[in-house]
């Protein structure tokens, strides 16, 4: 193909020039980096004005116990790494972006994972409470402002 450019580069540290990309892809990896911050403000920063953030990711919804959240990871697998909803969405504010939007595709039911937990030696019914609908698939959209606008927030480069 004549209109394609492999290049090798970590979602931290995005091998690209400043305003450069249209869109942004992404299936299910943001959950997986240990500093989300620097991936949001790295897309933020490759993105032209006007530029789309269109990521599948895994989030969960409210706060759990560690000990959930970890015996959960077995399940998802995704899930140690997982923003919750209201802080995915301040993430992606603090990196300058705007229209924001996080579309659950699938949420997780604890019937989901019951024969699976019960293997591992979960008490289902002691943890479903906890656990039910915590836990959901997205799309995640966002879009970084052209400049004719005001901002809503403060970007990564406009905090003194």
């Amino acid at each position: 193909m004549d209109n394609v450019e492999f290049l090798k580069g970590e979602i931290e540290h995005i091998p690209l020039p400043d305003n450069s990309v249209d869109v942004i892809i992404s299936n299910c990896v943001i959950n997986l980096s240990a500093d989300k911050d620097r991936v949001l403000r790295e897309a933020f920063r490759v993105l032209k004005p006007g530029g789309r953030l269109a990521v599948s990711d895994v989030v969960t919804r409210g706060d759990m116990l560690p000990e959930i959240r970890q015996s959960i990871l077995a399940w998802v697998g995704c899930i140690a790494g997982a923003l919750e909803e209201n802080d995915y969405r301040s993430k992606l504010a603090a990196a300058g972006f705007e229209h924001i939007e996080l579309e659950p595709t699938r949420i997780y039911r604890v019937d989901d994972a019951r024969e699976f937990l019960t293997g591992q030696g979960i008490d289902v019914d002691a943890i479903a409470s906890q656990v039910d609908g915590k836990f959901f698939s997205a799309f995640v959209r966002a879009v970084k402002p052209t400049g004719d606008a005001p901002k809503s927030c403060c970007g990564p480069t406009c905090c003194s």
